[in-house]
């Protein structure tokens, strides 16, 4: 069994028994799907590093997630995520930085549109970034668009709670108001987790860094303006 069939399997067995008298039984075999799984996110930062050198020295822990949830925020009552996730992040996942995040899971269940899929940015903004995200595009000279225009054909960008009008203070006619509207700027895309090609996934993360880039802009000049 293939590294990624090991990974898949133990997920859906866990999606079949998610209570915890079943997964302590079953402890080794989760360990070996961790096991598979950070060794692919290994293989990630290494790749990406050498396109973005913001993630050298990323850890995996400094990326992954615990499979327990936080039962104050489990909305069905299970006590096991039936997915393995990793956000890779200049310094870290809690950096608050956006960064490149790589999933493999269910699908069924779960919050996830999909079953196993790669998103680049994040899915929230403190509104003082997203507003000066909102003032680069808008005065930018189609810098933005630009970049969306060259990404790989699996990305797109979120539309999730994009708003209807142009926000207070934009010009609702302006040229790239469409993006202005945008609440979540966060690019998302599937992969076919039966036949993984990393190297088509740092493909598919490479032609994102000029996104990543100019969303990471934004939160560092947040940041200097609030010292």
């Amino acid at each position: 069994m293939s590294p990624m069939d090991t990974i898949i399997s133990f997920l859906r067995q866990l999606e079949a028994n998610n209570n915890k008298p079943w997964f302590d039984a079953h402890k080794g075999e989760y360990m070996e799907a961790r096991a598979n799984f950070n060794a692919i996110v290994e293989k990630l930062i290494q790749g990406i590093s050498e396109f973005d050198p913001t993630v050298r020295g990323v850890g995996i822990k400094e990326c992954t997630y615990r499979i327990h949830k936080d039962m104050r925020f489990s909305k069905d009552g299970l006590p096991y995520k039936t997915h393995f996730g990793a956000f890779i992040a200049r310094g870290g996942k809690k950096s608050g930085y956006s960064g490149y995040y790589f999933h493999i899971g269910t699908g069924s269940g779960e919050i996830y549109p999909c079953r196993s899929f790669l998103a680049v940015g994040n899915y929230y903004m403190e509104p003082k970034v997203l507003k000066i995200i909102r003032e680069d595009i808008e005065l930018g000279g189609g810098d933005f668009d630009r970049i969306i225009k060259g990404l790989h054909q699996s990305l797109s960008l979120d539309q999730d709670q994009k708003l209807k009008r142009a926000p207070l203070g934009f010009d609702p006619d302006g040229a790239y108001i469409e993006y202005v509207k945008l609440k979540n700027f966060c690019l998302s895309g599937t992969y076919d987790d039966t036949s993984l090609d990393i190297d088509l996934v740092l493909e598919v993360f490479k032609t994102a860094k000029p996104f990543l880039d100019y969303i990471n802009r934004a939160i560092e000049f947040s940041r200097e303006e609030s010292r």
